[in-house]
């Protein structure tokens, strides 16, 4: 009965709350729309702007910093709404017809619309960011270009460690179902194959506010922890029964009455389970749930784990991501008296730095190894689409370790779990390849782990 109350209770509240929730969703769909409308009109208005916002980086990071500040001092504004309207009218906003009827009615027409005069002063606000500061955005040479507005989590820190929170509590629940699974069953033989339940809180934090504009709060993303939790997740249980015999024993009453003990085979049923539990990676889930303007976000915020690198502190959090410098090499300039080469090399190394993210495949989204290549050969003069690591080998010569020369690829098996090649890279001279690691960065090939998955070299046509 008290949990019945409970429900009604909870009903009735959700209930009444339903027509809040709407405004203050209708609210943010407004802002938002509001923000794009300006980030429109400006580049219309301001040719300069225009100019530096000529490819997808630096127009992700006008953007992404338009939306902020909209949304910061919506939020100031509206603080000064609640402490009285007639402070929001010393700070400049006139309202001429209604101040000639006397201050109090300025000061209730200022708290009833306050929404109104946000929008005229963020818009005086945001034109003076844009004239002073979007002038001289720039795509960060080299690196996968960002500023630090446009790469930070703006949410707060109790929403962001709450989402953490809320999705290793999924996570623990999963964790507590298998480690219970034969108690709580009721079968005769079991199998187990299951991958490790773990996941990098900077990557749930960064699609999160990708998800969201930058900001989110805990109780806006409960229903999108369980999406990303039941995508990441895959649980199968099967179970297959078979008729088996065991041997049993009666006693007969044979001729003359001397009793005999007999054998005869029983069937029974036999029931095996199988469970398999597959971790997709969350890494691997963003160019599923992202539009491509928010994977270039969730490329952004990845690369500076949101200007916050102190969230999740290693000990706590063992599987936490941590800030990756790319490493360099120089290229002999022998090497590169090869035209074909050259061409090459200058387009792979405009993108050292990127981060690794999985399906990207353009510098707008940031790449994953196989998307890295097919970008960089495809604006180097040749035309192979969008190719997997297998579809780059499947395009390839082999040739072996003494015939191989900067230019080639090389490709790697067992690199994750995948039939057939799984990585490639540009081998550059001298046993070093360059490839989208976590980021993009030259390496060593002699190293103990590339040895160990190495397969082959390839020569393009």
């Amino acid at each position: 009965e008290r949990q019945t109350a409970k429900a009604i209770r909870s009903g009735i509240r959700h209930h009444k709350m339903k027509p809040y929730k709407a405004v203050e969703k209708a609210e943010r769909q407004l802002m938002s729309a509001n923000a794009e409308y300006f980030y429109q009109k400006s580049l219309r208005d301001n040719p300069q702007i225009a100019q530096s916002a000529s490819n997808p980086i630096s127009r992700m990071w006008q953007k992404q910093r338009i939306k902020q500040q909209y949304a910061k001092a919506a939020r100031q504004a509206g603080q000064a709404a609640a402490q009285g309207a007639a402070a929001t009218a010393e700070n400049g906003f006139r309202v001429t017809k209604l101040a000639a009827e006397g201050g109090e009615r300025v000061a209730e027409f200022a708290a009833r619309n306050w929404k109104t005069i946000l929008i005229v002063a963020v818009f005086g606000l945001l034109a003076l960011l844009l004239i002073t500061g979007l002038q001289s955005c720039t795509v960060m040479a080299g690196t996968a270009g960002t500023g630090v507005t446009a790469s930070s989590y703006f949410s707060k820190d109790k929403d962001m460690l709450g989402a953490e929170k809320a999705y290793a509590k999924l996570e623990q629940k999963l964790q507590r179902y298998l480690d219970t699974y034969e108690a709580t069953h009721n079968y005769d033989e079991y199998h187990f194959y299951l991958d490790e339940i773990e996941h990098d809180p900077y990557v749930l934090i960064s699609i999160l506010s990708a998800l969201h504009d930058g900001v989110f709060t805990l109780a806006e993303v409960q229903g999108e922890l369980e999406m990303l939790f039941e995508k990441q997740y895959i649980l199968t249980e099967t179970v297959t029964m078979q008729i088996r015999y065991r041997t049993k024993m009666m006693v007969i009453i044979g001729p003359y009455g001397v009793p005999q003990v007999i054998t005869y085979q029983e069937p029974y049923e036999y029931y095996i389970c199988t469970v398999k539990l597959k971790n997709k990676d969350l890494s691997h889930l963003p160019v599923e749930v992202l539009t491509e303007e928010q994977l270039s976000a969730y490329s952004l915020y990845m690369r500076t784990l949101g200007n916050r690198p102190d969230l999740f502190g290693k000990a706590q959090y063992p599987n936490a991501s941590t800030i990756k410098q790319p490493t360099y090499y120089d290229i002999p300039p022998e090497a590169l008296k090869d035209d074909k080469f050259a061409t090459m090399m200058e387009e792979a190394t405009k993108y050292i730095g990127y981060p690794y993210v999985w399906g990207g495949s353009s510098p707008s989204t940031s790449f994953d190894c196989s998307g890295y290549i097919s970008w960089v050969l495809n604006h180097s003069g040749w035309n192979v689409g969008r190719q997997t690591a297998q579809g780059l080998y499947n395009l390839c010569t082999p040739v072996s370790t003494a015939q191989v020369k900067p230019g080639d690829l090389v490709f790697f098996k067992g690199t994750y779990d995948t039939p057939g090649v799984s990585h490639c890279g540009i081998y550059v001279g001298n046993s070093i390849m360059l490839h989208c690691g976590d980021p993009i960065s030259y390496t060593n090939l002699n190293s103990k782990y590339w040895q160990e998955h190495f397969y082959s070299y390839g020569r393009l046509p």
